[in-house]
């Protein structure tokens, strides 16, 4: 299983900031050290570039971003200051996305250690997410033929109002979200299938649910499956607010990805949001995703 990396790349980020910035390293470490992904399977992110970027987004707006010049206001909804290590580690989360994606065409399945920032519209960056770059990803695959019909399996428990909002009118894109209904963003977009979950939900009604709603999304019978595997739904993430533990996880990404490897569609992932405290619990959860796809594909 190919695996892309990122935090070799510089996350400036001052004393004291609230997003656990240290959780990327701290999965690759745990990755390789329990043996469910091995070194030569690890690869650095290569940098996108911005044709592949302006699929995407606009031109004025990525502009701005990597010459310093959004203002305050854009910068805060964002949440992180910026800085020049901030957009090469930018285009190297988008480049770790389409690597990863064009490696789960030639094993099944694929992923980064980083991504699924869905929050990113197509003129502004929101909630940590500056460039989306499953939407990204999802259109380098459909114009270059890689791919002709995408679904985004976004389980985060935020809703990927990004995805929807960009490529919610692509017809050859379903855009699937099921996250808390009382969470961010308040102000959600509309996708082809979107899932409200209520406060606490755990894990047997988490699950119920998903085993629902599933079909539907195969049932549009992509090729292609773009699959954002947040950890957040964990009891102890700070910004969650539902009540999944490990097991569910686990139990979640083992429906996901065994309905499309029986399938037989690839699957690229991106590990998305997760806030406990300690954080931790977030990396322990991210390695099990891994655990699941090594199960699941036997690679």
């Amino acid at each position: 299983m190919q695996v892309f990396y990122s935090d070799t790349f510089s996350l400036p980020l001052p004393d004291g900031h609230r997003f656990p910035g240290g959780k990327y390293t701290a999965l690759r470490d745990r990755l390789v050290a329990t043996g469910i992904v091995r070194e030569d399977e690890l690869s650095v992110s290569p940098l996108a570039t911005t044709d592949a970027i302006l699929r995407a987004h606009d031109a004025a707006y990525v502009e701005a971003f990597e010459t310093g010049q959004l203002d305050r206001a854009a910068i805060r909804r964002i949440g992180f200051p910026w800085s020049e290590g901030l957009v090469t580690r930018t285009r190297a989360t988008v480049g770790g996305a389409i690597a990863a994606a064009e490696a789960a065409l030639q094993d099944g399945i694929a992923g980064q250690l980083a991504g699924g920032t869905h929050h990113a519209h197509r003129d502004f960056g929101s909630g940590y997410c500056i460039y989306n770059d499953f939407a990204v990803t999802a259109l380098h695959l459909l114009e270059t033929g890689l791919a002709s019909r995408i679904a985004i399996i976004d389980l985060d428990v935020h809703q990927g109002d990004g995805n929807a909002a960009i490529l919610g009118d692509h017809p050859d894109v379903f855009v699937f979200s099921m996250h808390g209904e009382k969470n961010f963003p308040f102000r959600k977009q509309v996708s082809d299938l979107d899932v409200n979950l209520p406060d606490d939900t755990q894990d047997a009604a988490y699950l119920a649910t998903l085993d629902t709603h599933l079909p539907a999304v195969l049932g549009f019978r992509p090729d292609f499956v773009l699959y954002q595997a947040g950890v957040d739904p964990l009891a102890e993430d700070k910004l969650g607010r539902l009540s999944l533990s490990h097991a569910g996880l686990m139990d979640r990404d083992r429906m996901v990805l065994d309905a499309c490897r029986r399938q037989g569609i690839p699957v690229s992932m991106g590990i998305g949001g997760g806030y406990a405290d300690p954080i931790e619990a977030s990396v322990v959860a991210y390695a099990n995703t891994y655990a699941v796809a090594q199960e699941v594909y036997g690679v």
